[in-house]
């Protein structure tokens, strides 16, 4: 029996798609390891609870970064571990994995995802591009010869995409997205209240407050941070209006960039996707507000996918089907 496998390798998480089964795991992309020992401690989100908590010999890093590897053993020990928790035992024949990549991404990069792909014991590995998967998985026909626009927003990078008759016609990959929302949060606190945080704090103010275009009603959450001041463990207050204010560089960047492919794209694909609207995906896209700031930046209504989050590890599995189905050739 062989298995369909699809990953998502993304920054921020893994999710990996088993055919037949859908989504099966969801992981942050972490790796603890013993720097005395070069032995792998936690994998996963177990080693996520130990970013910035770690003693001296212990490291938790993140293998790849916007989108790309930038460790490849531990990349490769890590898709390992996730393909064997996704399967579990019953392992009859090698499975044929799919992975996908940011559509920019340079031949050296797709060769070292590729090669990681076989070491982790793939039978036959799939580079398949994010956008690409992200149409599939908000459940758009890609095979149609009408004009869909994707905007993929990961923990790396942010990806633009137009696609018709099950290809990409003009794209664009910016390294702005989830994780540049954090470390933007982190420097707006450390310069405006003089506040130290770490990235998980940001990331969970982005969550809970974070927004991009003006809210209806004021929220505010508290914030534990390092006074800079005192060197001293503080309090504040942070309100919804500030974190706008912190993250209006990093949103201007994705607007521009979604402004700069339909500067890009053929009049008849245009017209399609000014008819059918934009849709977004990924995590990044949960951020409150990003739907409205679009729509007023460029005119055109603005969605997001039913589950971003797992749209991308969805058209990732997916694509298998839809390439046997003999709608693309590869």
């Amino acid at each position: 029996m062989a298995l369909d496998i699809g990953i998502d390798l993304g920054t921020a998480s893994i999710l990996v798609y088993v055919k037949g089964k859908g989504v099966v795991l969801k992981e942050p992309s972490v790796v603890a390891f013993d720097v005395d020992t070069n032995r792998i401690k936690a994998i996963g989100e177990e080693a996520r609870l130990m970013l910035g908590r770690t003693p001296g010999n212990i490291v938790a890093v993140r293998p790849l970064r916007q989108g790309v590897i930038s460790d490849y053993t531990v990349t490769e020990k890590m898709l390992k571990y996730f393909i064997q928790k996704a399967v579990g035992k019953q392992r009859f024949r090698k499975p044929l994995l799919s992975i996908c990549v940011p559509s920019q991404v340079t031949e050296v990069e797709r060769k070292a995802v590729e090669d990681a792909g076989f070491q982790a014991g793939a039978r036959d590995v799939r580079i398949i591009e994010e956008p690409i998967a992200a149409a599939i998985g908000a459940g758009i026909d890609i095979s149609r010869p009408c004009g869909n626009m994707i905007v993929d927003i990961g923990g790396g990078t942010s990806d633009i995409a137009v696609i018709s008759l099950g290809g990409t016609v003009v794209s664009t990959s910016i390294k702005t997205a989830g994780d540049d929302f954090d470390d933007a949060i982190v420097r707006y606190m450390r310069k405006k209240h003089n506040l130290l945080i770490g990235e998980r704090t940001a990331e969970d103010i982005k969550i809970r407050i974070g927004t991009a275009y003006p809210r209806p009603e004021s929220v505010s959450v508290d914030v534990r941070g390092r006074n800079l001041v005192t060197g001293l463990p503080k309090t504040i207050t942070v309100t919804s209006e500030e974190t706008e204010e912190a993250l209006k560089d990093t949103t201007s960047q994705i607007v521009e960039a979604v402004h700069s492919v339909l500067e890009k794209t053929p009049p008849e694909l245009a017209a399609d996707i000014a008819d059918r609207g934009i849709v977004l995906t990924g995590g990044g896209s949960l951020l409150y507000g990003l739907e409205e700031l679009i729509e007023s930046k460029t005119g055109i209504t603005t969605m997001t996918a039913e589950d971003p989050m797992t749209a991308v590890a969805i058209g990732t599995g997916k694509f298998v089907e839809f390439i046997s189905g003999g709608n693309h050739e590869l």
